[in-house]
């Protein structure tokens, strides 16, 4: 086995210590990845705080992971030591079933194995990102482009591709118009990628206290949803919603956005059910759909689409020893627009 250094969380309470885990020695098509930077997702903060279920403490979150190979496995035909290259939620799936033939690993059938908290094929629990090293299987390893800055780079291999897949998969475009509900991690990337994918693009967020940057960012609208009036005036406008917030909202109110044959597609990820009236949703034949992260084709393919289209997440980067400050943040809505940690400040044991 191989040790490296991580931070991990003990309990529900945390707080992050420095600790050492152990990586498996590299299997024929195993690639070893030395972490550079590893982005704070909202689901790192649900799943160590047992808010998605039972956990296996320690725990070492991270599934958005960017670095650099530094060794390959006897068989590893896709890398090279060098190369740029990420992890995201998922570091393996059975491989054989209809889901994963389709390229959609996410869905597998028989279960895809998460970065983190989940027991691979080895029979290993694995760990994440919030340390300097992982090993994973060269298929579900992707190649950063180079236009990608790495550290801009980590979020999108959780943020870009839980926003990418759903508005390709709905036909996002010129000539549609498209609403995205919260302007977070989440968020700010579906603006990014709807924008450049040629639709009218709108914010529906709690206040206008961020009206600035989402225009900045893509946005040709920005409404409050504080403001009942903007559920008058914006009735039956939209063809697409994301709704990208992880918290209780009015879903009912959020369909009657919706024009005829629209979808409202939930990518946030609360922890308790939400409510919706069936009248909400057959009166203009609406849609109301969920959607999750993304299979490793189309990651590849949201990675070459933001390289294109000079697309990275708005991040601020910070130590190893700002973890536990930087969850209070994400939890207070206090950051723009995503956490990523400099991999390089997390230490000797």
């Amino acid at each position: 086995m191989i040790k490296v250094n991580a931070r991990a969380t003990f309990s529900q309470e945390g707080p992050f210590k420095l600790t050492t885990i152990e990586r498996r020695n590299l299997q024929p098509h195993d690639v070893l990845i030395e972490i550079k930077y590893a982005g704070i997702c909202h689901s790192d903060i649900h799943t160590a705080r047992g808010e998605w279920g039972p956990v296996n403490y320690p725990l070492v979150p991270g599934h958005e992971i960017a670095g650099i190979v530094s060794q390959v496995g006897s068989e590893v035909s896709k890398y090279s030591v060098g190369d740029r290259v990420g992890v995201g939620c998922l570091v393996d799936s059975c491989g054989e079933c209809s889901n994963c033939h389709k390229g959609e690993e996410q869905y597998c059938l028989n279960g895809s194995t998460g970065t983190y908290g989940a027991i691979d094929r080895h029979g290993h629990y694995t760990q994440g990102g919030y340390s300097t090293h992982i090993v994973v299987t060269e298929d579900f390893v992707v190649r950063i482009p180079d236009a990608i800055a790495l550290d801009a780079a980590a979020p999108l291999l959780c943020a870009g591709i839980t926003t990418y897949s759903p508005l390709r998969h709905w036909g996002a475009a010129p000539g549609k118009k498209v609403a995205v509900v919260g302007l977070g991690g989440l968020g700010h990337m579906a603006v990014k990628i709807a924008h450049a994918m040629g639709s009218e693009v709108t914010v529906l967020s709690q206040s206008l206290k961020k009206k600035e940057d989402g225009l900045q960012l893509g946005a040709d609208h920005y409404y409050a949803t504080s403001d009942q009036e903007t559920f008058k005036q914006l009735a039956g406008s939209f063809d697409l919603i994301i709704n990208t917030v992880s918290a209780q909202i009015n879903i009912d109110a959020y369909l009657s956005l919706l024009a005829l044959d629209g979808t409202l597609v939930n990518v946030g990820a609360p922890a308790d059910p939400l409510a919706v009236n069936v009248f909400s949703l057959i009166g203009h034949r609406r849609s109301f759909a969920g959607s999750m992260i993304g299979g490793i084709r189309e990651t590849q393919e949201m990675l070459d689409f933001c390289a294109e289209h000079n697309i990275a997440s708005e991040i601020e980067v910070i130590s190893a020893d700002q973890i536990d400050e930087a969850w209070e943040r994400v939890l207070a809505s206090d950051v723009r627009y995503r956490f990523v940690i400099d991999i390089s400040t997390m230490g000797n044991e």
